[in-house]
């Protein structure tokens, strides 16, 4: 059922909702996105059409038990939420410096990393502590060598003037867009919470406002449908702070609802293979840049790591450390991180390479998963899918005997998914506690997403 309010409000704007509400009611379609800078394999299925790496799937296999998607390989993302590509893609032609506001869990900054051109740098974003470890833990997947993960305000980051190219806000909204995949958040629903919604979308908007450059582009997305979080928090923008939409190009075979007196885009689950979405585009009136202040590391964040541990990586990298860690930064992350880390509280950046434990070298598992690893300087163990399970569960992985002692690094089908540590005696699992597989409930035989 739905709240009548809602039904009511609705059909009063939208001639066939009859329509939405039968596929409301309907099973969601699953989709994920392929990340070619780990694998080339595609899924044999269907290819989302606004992104060039999604793919729909038959149904939702067991993806907990494929390691595949623990090495980072692909990402379960709902297709609708791919449409970023297109904003993106078609503005977007050099490096830039792009902010995902409310990132977790990660899709968008995971899809953004894939996206823009070489040489740019991505700053995730999440404010809830639990929600930023696990966008933390997508991102270390994903493998790239060029994002910031940070746990901060908007009114925090709105402090960085001008710093930002692009502004990716998928905003927290009433989620009518999820009633098929949530059931439960129909009975959450109301009309003073879409007020609410709408209230807080704007003012996280203007929170951020100065953070992006002029002449910058923001991003405005919502899972929802009613017009207060969508079309009239556009018109704010553009009457407050002067902000031009700009348009997209779409196909008409996609069946996107193209707004009429502002351009902006509406997938509506009756209509295309997603749930409910809505994305606009603006930009910032331009004007003269101001450049950020240049702020000096700390001291204690410029150690550098032995030799041998920084061959552990392909390219060139400056190595800062956070919270005794260190991490490796490619050149074009080195100064925005800098600034970035003086004024915000920064979670993760870069490649998360691991600390040293008296002479000991402890990985992080987010060496074991960047793209710019070097795999030939670690001794290796591939894994079976039940072998890669076992260790993905947190057991100790089985060697001969004779087995050198070590570091090895654990694959399945050619992918790292993590580390472990011969010590004579016993074998110890390095795979990260928090991250682990908890249901023993294994599926007959290894899911199949990518053949």
């Amino acid at each position: 059922m739905f709240p009548p309010e809602f039904k009511e409000r609705t059909h009063s704007w939208m001639a066939d909702y009859p329509l939405l509400e039968r596929a409301l009611d309907e099973a969601p379609p699953v989709s994920v996105r392929v990340n070619t800078s780990k694998t080339q394999v595609k899924p044999s299925s269907d290819g989302v059409p606004w992104c060039a790496t999604g793919y729909y799937l038959d149904g939702r296999p067991a993806f907990t038990f494929d390691p595949c998607l623990h090495a980072g390989a692909y990402y379960v993302q709902e297709a609708s939420s791919m449409f970023i590509e297109q904003a993106v893609g078609q503005y977007i032609t050099s490096p830039a410096v792009a902010l995902d506001l409310c990132a977790a869990p990660g899709g968008k900054s995971t899809h953004l990393l894939s996206l823009l051109p070489e040489g740019s740098v991505v700053v995730a974003n999440e404010l809830i502590r639990n929600r930023c470890a696990i966008l933390t833990e997508n991102i270390a997947k994903w493998g790239a060598v060029n994002a910031i993960v940070t746990q901060n305000d908007p009114a925090d980051i709105g402090r960085l003037t001008h710093l930002f190219d692009l502004v990716v806000a998928d905003m927290p909204c009433s989620g009518e867009g999820m009633f098929r995949k949530d059931a439960a958040s129909r009975d959450e629903w109301s009309v003073a919470n879409v007020r609410l919604c709408a209230e807080r979308q704007r003012r996280i908007a203007h929170d951020v406002w100065d953070a992006l450059r002029p002449g910058g582009l923001f991003v405005y997305s919502t899972c929802t449908f009613n017009r207060e979080e969508n079309e009239d928090n556009i018109r704010h923008l553009v009457e407050t702070l002067g902000a031009e939409v700009l348009p997209l190009t779409v196909d008409a075979d996609w069946n996107i609802a193209v707004g009429e007196d502002l351009p902006s885009y509406r997938f509506f689950p009756h209509r295309t293979r997603g749930e409910g979405f809505f994305l606009a585009i603006v930009r910032k009136p331009d004007g003269r840049r101001q450049q950020p202040k240049s702020v000096a590391v700390n001291r204690k964040t410029t150690t550098k790591p032995p030799q041998e541990i920084r061959n552990l990586l392909r390219g060139d990298f400056e190595f800062v450390t956070i919270n005794g860690d260190f991490y490796a930064l490619p050149d074009c992350a080195a100064d925005i991180f800098r600034t970035v880390a003086e004024r915000l509280r920064t979670v993760s950046a870069g490649v998360p390479v691991g600390r040293l434990k008296g002479k000991d070298f402890v990985p992080s598992q987010g060496l074991a998963l960047s793209a710019a690893l070097r795999k030939d300087a670690f001794q290796r163990m591939e894994m079976t899918w039940d072998e890669a399970v076992r260790y993905l569960q947190r057991e100790a992985p089985a060697l001969a005997n004779d087995t050198p002692q070590g570091l090895y690094l654990a694959e399945y089908q050619g992918l790292p998914i993590g580390f472990a540590r011969n010590i004579g005696r016993r074998i110890n699992n390095l795979y990260p506690q928090e991250w682990r597989i908890r249901s023993r409930d294994l599926p007959p035989s290894a899911p199949r997403i990518l053949p």
